[in-house]
């Protein structure tokens, strides 16, 4: 049975292992001990409710009960661009007209922006290539939702996801190699590592203040804005059908686009709900679709997914499944439908 929990102190050498196999494009799972041992410490304290929302990352990982492998990773960020600045870069229209010409031409430009400043970050997202199957990337990205329709009181109004830009097969940027690299002068990867250490006042420093024409990049460089990676397409797909959106905001570094949504529209805000788990009520109840099942306490919070589904407040869970959870009889557990409801249309 795969579980996903909170992580603990000793599993650094396992979200180590991971991080070596995420490659590059993703600034917040680097493989450096120092910098993940201190991540799983600031994680450990979110979890113990020591220190401020906004300070907090929340990281999860996926467990496989059987072994205790770590599988899989992913991350809640209580707010971004507090402590260091946040930059993005937003897409917006400038207007060139002449009536004496007859010419009027609307034009894309970038925009440096903080505008996402004290948003809450979705992030690390990363599955184990031998377990990318069934419903394991599910449970593992929509368990975030639940730990949020949880606890919405620790959040702010909004929530955001950086999604991985596309990249050649080599494993380089077209964006990049057509913007960043000119005022950075070092590669992609050279870059990303310096932002993921925390080293970031070089991109205020070297970026154009002013808005960058995007009919003056090359072609490929244009067609990559707002693409993600090819490995990212699925993880992309999941977050919107869990309410996030994409509203013009890209990666500086490899156009990836930025999805957000408020936290009140999200999907684990309106459906999710509670149950009390109870013995009787036992397999009377099996759901015809999976159903993801959350504990409720902060400390130790953990995440699995079965098909059984509440009825009238009450659900029945099996020993393992009770275990997995860490739950009793009378204890109470949050539940969703791994898949959103299907819109009709007419």
């Amino acid at each position: 049975m795969l579980i996903v929990r909170t992580i603990r102190e000793e599993d650094l050498d396992g979200l180590l292992a991971l991080a070596a196999q995420v490659g590059p494009g993703m600034t917040t799972l680097k493989p450096d001990r120092k910098t993940l041992a201190r991540r799983v410490e600031i994680a450990c304290a979110s979890f113990a409710d020591q220190i401020e929302p906004a300070q907090r990352d929340y990281v999860f990982v996926m467990e496989e009960s059987e072994t205790r492998r770590l599988v899989g990773v992913c991350g809640i960020k209580g707010a971004v661009g507090l402590d260091e600045p946040f930059y993005n870069y937003r897409i917006g229209t400038l207007v060139h007209s002449s009536n004496e010409l007859k010419v009027f031409s609307r034009m894309d430009t970038l925009y440096l922006s903080n505008d996402l400043t004290g948003c809450a970050e979705l992030c690390s997202l990363f599955l184990h290539p031998d377990f990318r199957s069934g419903s394991n990337g599910k449970l593992l990205s929509k368990s975030r939702f639940l730990f949020i329709a949880q606890f919405p009181h620790l959040f702010p109004e909004k929530l955001i996801a950086e999604m991985r830009g596309y990249q050649r097969e080599d494993g380089t940027s077209p964006f990049w190699d057509s913007l960043g690299q000119h005022f950075f002068r070092m590669d992609f990867n050279r870059a990303d590592d310096l932002s993921s250490l925390g080293q970031k006042s070089f991109i205020a420093e070297l970026m154009p203040k002013y808005p960058l024409y995007v009919a003056y990049l090359p072609q490929e460089a244009q067609q990559v804005i707002g693409r993600v990676h090819v490995a990212t397409a699925p993880a992309r797909h999941l977050l919107e059908q869990e309410g996030m959106h994409y509203e013009g905001y890209v990666d500086i570094f490899d156009a990836g686009p930025v999805l957000q949504a408020r936290v009140i529209e999200l999907r684990a805000l309106r459906e999710s709900s509670l149950a009390v788990v109870d013995a009787k009520a036992g397999a009377a109840y099996a759901a015809q679709q999976p159903f993801l099942l959350a504990s409720t306490r902060m400390a130790g919070f953990r995440v699995t997914v079965a098909d059984i589904q509440p009825e009238e407040g009450r659900i029945g869970l099996s020993e393992p499944q009770k275990e997995a959870l860490a739950v009793g009889d009378g204890d109470t557990v949050r539940t969703m439908a791994l898949n959103p409801k299907k819109v009709n249309h007419a």
